[in-house]
């Protein structure tokens, strides 16, 4: 049956926006069958992948369908536990913080070119994208060929929001001026840059850097959206013990109004995403 669409009863749990509740049922779930290999790559134990793309086989779309709610969700992801919530916050976390109510919002934009590896003639992307105006190091701007932060007309360019990629993904020339920008900035910190080690191309020394309750105290990489004022700041949150790079932030995606809505770490409100699931 692979390759083909089916149809099965799936179960997950309710919540009121502040601890778990009872399970609730989608008697006649959509889902496709695909081949094992399309696994490869992803993490140890996974035996399949939950759609959250702007299609209408993909979990926010039935699931507001099923229960007559926006078609919006929430994820809040670190390196250890998080939490996914479909449909209208609050979203509260331990202690007694609404994630809801820390987001900075920007809108979605609708790349008209398909992203995917099969599609039909004058189809949209079902993927992500905001429109980022500018790169910015410690507050500097950094030099790029800002074109390139734009989608085309052939659906090329522009910044999309991924969880498929385990590391940010820079156009070449892109990822050459961010990197030059953040050594340059580091190098003003007195902190050290040091031998590379695999998968990374530029490493540096713990030695200089202190913690904060933000993360490492490293620039800071800075992504300017629609105006000066809407800017997703990028903390480094490492663990330096343990040399263990952990983020604790909130999106927001609502298809409803075409906004994202972001949030800078959540250390900062002193709560984690691994803080709902302890209020039961």
């Amino acid at each position: 049956m692979c390759g083909e669409l089916a149809e099965d009863v799936v179960s997950l749990q309710s919540t009121n926006g502040f601890n778990p509740k009872q399970n609730a049922t989608v008697s006649r779930f959509l889902f496709a069958c695909a081949p094992t290999f399309l696994l490869q790559g992803l993490a140890t134990d996974v035996s399949g992948m939950a759609g959250l793309g702007r299609t209408k086989i993909a979990l926010p779309s039935q699931f507001a369908s099923a229960f007559s709610f926006r078609r919006k969700f929430a994820v809040c992801l670190s390196s250890s536990n998080g939490v996914a919530f479909f449909g209208d916050g609050p979203y509260v976390l331990l202690p007694n913080v609404d994630a809801s109510q820390l987001l900075t919002f920007t809108p979605l934009l609708l790349n008209p070119v398909s992203t995917a590896s099969a599609f039909a003639l004058g189809e949209p992307s079902a993927e992500y994208f905001i429109g980022v105006k500018s790169i910015k190091i410690d507050e500097k701007s950094v030099r790029v060929n800002t074109t390139l932060l734009s989608i085309n007309s052939s659906g090329v360019g522009g910044t999309k929001i991924s969880s498929v990629n385990p590391y940010t993904v820079l156009e070449a020339s892109i990822f050459k001026a961010v990197t030059e920008a953040f050594v340059k900035a580091s190098a003003a910190r007195n902190i050290t840059r040091v031998a590379s080690v695999a998968p990374f191309e530029v490493c540096f020394s713990s030695e200089n850097v202190v913690a904060t309750r933000l993360g490492a105290a490293v620039p800071t990489i800075e992504l300017v959206l629609q105006n000066q004022k809407t800017v997703w700041r990028i903390y480094i949150w490492s663990k330096l013990d343990a040399e263990d790079l952990d983020c604790n932030w909130k999106t927001i995606f609502c298809m409803a109004t075409s906004r994202l809505g972001f949030s800078s770490l959540l250390y900062g409100s002193r709560t984690t995403c691994s803080n709902f699931y302890c209020r039961i």
